[in-house]
This record gives structure tokens, sequence and C-alpha cells, in this order.
């Protein structure tokens, strides 16, 4: 079984990001064949300087070689380092009715906001389609977001293969439904555009300030506390055992302790789960060719994949005499 999925070299990684959909990809690596790869020509509809977009890329494939990316289970790569994607993402446009790609939800929520529109904004889940189907994916993990993007790449494929023959691999998009929404320290679904994130390499005074701008009730000190519909306790069920949300729930009954104490609690159990992997991230940030290197041999590792089933295509469609 292949699973792919896409990571877009976007700014800082908060808590949201890992427990939401970065901690199950990276348990995907023992649950078949992980193609892992940055996004970066995907980033160039919202990323317009050269500076940003670079040092992107170079962020998020060090965040996840620090979550634990294996090179060694896994293919990752940067996106752009196999073009052969593009190609493929042209044949597939000569496939792709204009109608489908003007109901995506995701160009109509875009467009609604502002965004200019522009035939990169427009053709986005083309270049998906092609990601996807360039790898033979089986799986694709996705937020309920990106569903219609799979479903997408399922009416391509099928328009393709109805043409030249059973070709493209149909793909399933994965929702785990199991993963709740992380709540930002507002209480809304954690997000940079709410401005309500928990980093998870951020400094330490950085974590802290964050983390004691969690909205609470007004109960004082010599009250009980609710722990049912807190933010605080919400946000520890991530990081404690059942016995430590136990201990943590007599301590909500029993008055004496402020939501600051609690709150102190959280920060602690932050930055134990995350100090391992920031120190590796550390590691990384100080040996930048290691880090190109692994992603030089994901790039090869992909190509050959990528011209293999590109001479398949070209064959179909006449490009290769």
């Amino acid at each position: 079984m292949r699973i792919l999925s896409g990571i877009q070299p976007s700014g800082t990684l908060h808590i949201g990001n890992y427990f939401g959909m970065i901690k199950k990809m990276i348990e995907s690596q023992d649950e078949g064949e992980l193609f892992a790869f940055v996004a970066s020509y995907h980033a160039l509809t919202s990323v317009k300087e050269k500076k940003v977009l670079q040092e992107n890329i170079f962020n998020v494939a060090v965040n996840f070689l620090s979550l634990g990316m294996d090179p060694e289970k896994s293919t990752f790569w940067i996106q752009s380092d196999v073009p052969e994607v593009l190609e493929l993402y042209w044949i597939l446009s000569n496939h792709t009715p204009m109608g489908l790609l003007e109901r995506a939800h995701s160009y109509k929520d875009k467009t609604a906001r502002g965004i200019a529109s522009n035939h990169g904004l427009l053709s986005y889940p083309v270049l998906m389609a092609a990601d996807i189907l360039l790898f033979d994916s089986n799986i694709v993990p996705v937020g309920k977001d990106q569903i219609q993007h799979v479903e997408i790449a399922r009416d391509i494929a099928n328009t393709f293969n109805n043409n030249y023959g059973d070709i493209l691999v149909m793909p399933e998009s994965k929702i785990d439904e199991e993963v709740a929404t992380v709540p930002g320290t507002d209480g809304a679904k954690m997000s940079k555009s709410y401005g309500n994130t928990i980093d998870m390499f951020g400094s330490k005074k950085t974590i802290k300030k964050q983390v004691m701008k969690i909205t609470t009730d007004s109960k004082e000190l010599d009250e009980v506390k609710e722990w049912e519909n807190c933010n605080i306790y919400t946000l520890c069920k991530l990081f404690m055992t059942e016995q430590e949300l136990l201990d943590l729930q007599k301590r909500y009954a029993t008055p004496g302790e402020g939501y600051g104490h609690f709150k102190l609690t959280l920060l602690d159990k932050i930055n134990e789960y995350f100090e391992p992997y920031a120190q590796k991230r550390e590691y990384y940030l100080n040996n930048p060719k290691e880090v190109k290197d692994i992603l030089a041999k994901g790039a090869k590792k992909a190509q050959v994949v990528a011209q293999k089933k590109l001479k398949i295509i070209r064959d179909a469609v006449g490009l290769n005499y």
C-alpha cells in the first residue's frame, strides 16, 4: 500500500499541526510505503518572495526530519526536485473540465476572501492530482477541507482512463476521525490565521507566553474548578496519561490552586514532550548539508518511480514515438 502526503512549506509549526496531521503522517511510515514531499510548487500560489520560500522549504524539511521522518523508511523530497510532476500536470489539464475547477471549494473560498484569482490558484487541484497519480498512490491522508481535491483527482483519473485504458490508480482519501480539533489559546481551532497557536519549536519564553494566554473562566483560588470544558485540560489530554489526567481532575476539584498553576503544568508537559525533537532539530539546523543530502537522495528515489510512470503515460497519449 502506497501512502502519499504533501506538506506545505508555511511558517512556524504549532502543536495543532502536530497532533492534527504530522504525528499521524510519521506513524504511517510503519503502515505502508510512505511518499512525502514538501509542496514547493504549490507554495508559489501564496509565497512571492524568493528568500521566504527558500527558508520555509528548508525549515519544514528540518522540522519533519526532527519529528521522525525517516529517509530509510520513507521517500521524502522537495516537490520541485522531481519536475516530472509538471509534465503530468499539463497532460492531466487536458482532461480536466473548467467547471470542475471552478466548483472547487478552496478556490471559491480564497477568491471570496479577496485573494487575486490566477491560473495557478485555479489549477491547483490539477497539480495536486498529478502529485497523487504520478506515484500510484493508494491512500492520501487529508483534512476534511482537502477531501474534494482527492475527489477531483479521481474524476480526472477516471476521464483519463476512459480515454487510454486502466493506467492511473484510483486514490482513496483517508480521514482520521479520531483526531479531535486541537483548541487554540482562545478555545477556537488552533490556527495561525486566528493568532491562537502554541509553537512546537519556539523559545521557552515564547511558548510560556502563549500558554499563559489560554482563556479560562474567572474562578478564584478558593473555588472548585470545572475541568470538563476547560481549554487547559483539553490540551493536557494530548500529553498526559490516564492516571495523570485523573490526578489533574482531583486538582481541579480541590480549592487552593488557580488556572495559572494548571497552565504551568501544561507548559511543563509541552516542553518535556518536544524537548527530544527540539534537540534533534538543533542538530539538523547546524548541519544543513546533511539535510540537503537526505532530500537529494529522496528526490532520486521519487524520480525513479515518477519517470517509470510518466513513460507509461507518454506512451499511452502518443508523446513517445
